[in-house]
């Protein structure tokens, strides 16, 4: 390992992610549903999390363009209702969008980030304050989709905090799940803490489907990385020739994202045998659509009270402030 710059010693790092028995406890409890399902978030290893920043680009996947111009158009709105709070952002990502608004603060925040792949939160909170060397930023790895409570960081503590979740990681949650998700959000920024959040809206499927299932495959490619991903850390034996990719809108509002088996065949996970029949759907991804109103609904539930919305001209994304009470 290299030694530690002055960049890299800037950057506090606690790392929470969940252990390896964790990891093999969900797989298999997943893979052994009538349907088979795995959490999003383990598609978000190091070379998942660098295959989205791929799909972010595409010409296809509308999402991150089209929020990033909402966040340009507000930017000095948005800097001033985070004042010289502490931003804390959820699913930090490459931390690109966030820059957008640093950009346009008077005064640097300290910036926490919450992510679920520690090598890539580490290496996009280094470039970060290489980038904003006046940034003092705490990178935290943890599943940022439970129960959790921040470690006790004496930078942060009583002091007015700003949640930031870009992108449209929100609608990967079941409609309660959301309510309960917010609910520890809320506990988290407090006290009398704000969010700005990313909520995809309802639109056509024809715009949806090319979205996630892109003409160049970087969408499958980051989809059946998951079963590398398993074959790696699990010694599992996926064949990934034996496997496709789909996508497909489902009329409950959502867009769903499956693992196809296109054969009969028994996987093994070290002495657990998993069967897939020819066919058989492996879900590892689903995306909640909503209106603003739908949306707003739900956090309501969980205690916040939405303030202002901001959306593009095409109505294809929108950005939520919303305060906890």
């Amino acid at each position: 390992m290299i030694a530690p710059s002055h960049s890299q010693s800037k950057v506090k790092l606690y790392d929470l992610h969940p252990s390896l028995a964790d990891f093999r406890t969900e797989i298999i409890k997943g893979l052994q549903q009538p349907q088979k399902a795995i959490s999003a978030k383990f598609l978000y290893d190091k070379k998942g999390s660098e295959l989205f920043d791929q799909i972010c680009d595409l010409d296809e996947y509308y999402l991150t363009r089209t929020e990033m111009g909402i966040l340009k158009d507000n930017a000095h709105e948005i800097a001033s209702l985070i004042g010289d709070g502490v931003l804390v952002e959820f699913g930090s990502g490459s931390s690109q969008k966030v820059r957008i608004i640093l950009d346009a603060m008077k005064q640097l925040p300290i910036y926490v980030a919450l992510d679920i792949s520690v090598q890539h939160l580490y290496e996009s909170c280094h470039n970060l304050v290489e980038a904003y060397p006046d940034l003092n930023a705490i990178a935290i790895c943890t599943d940022y989709t439970q129960p959790l409570h921040l470690p006790k960081i004496p930078l942060i503590e009583n002091k007015y905090k700003v949640g930031f979740f870009p992108g449209s990681s929100i609608g990967n949650l079941e409609p309660v799940e959301v309510v309960e998700f917010l609910k520890n959000v809320g506990k988290i920024l407090q006290p009398n803490g704000s969010l700005i959040i990313g909520v995809d809206l309802k639109k056509e499927r024809s715009i949806l489907e090319p979205a996630y299932d892109d003409s160049q495959g970087v969408s499958a490619a980051f989809a059946l990385n998951l079963l590398t991903r398993i074959n790696r850390e699990l010694k599992a034996n996926f064949n990934l020739d034996n496997f496709i990719y789909r996508a497909t809108y489902n009329e409950l509002g959502r867009i769903e994202m499956y693992i196809v088996s296109l054969k009969n065949q028994v996987i093994k996970i070290d002495d657990v045998e998993i069967e897939f029949k020819q066919g058989e759907l492996l879900r590892t991804e689903h995306s909640y659509k909503y209106t603003c109103t739908e949306f707003q609904s739900l956090a309501a539930q969980a205690g916040f009270q939405a303030k202002c919305v901001w959306t593009d001209s095409q109505q294809l994304f929108s950005l939520h402030y919303l305060t906890f009470q």
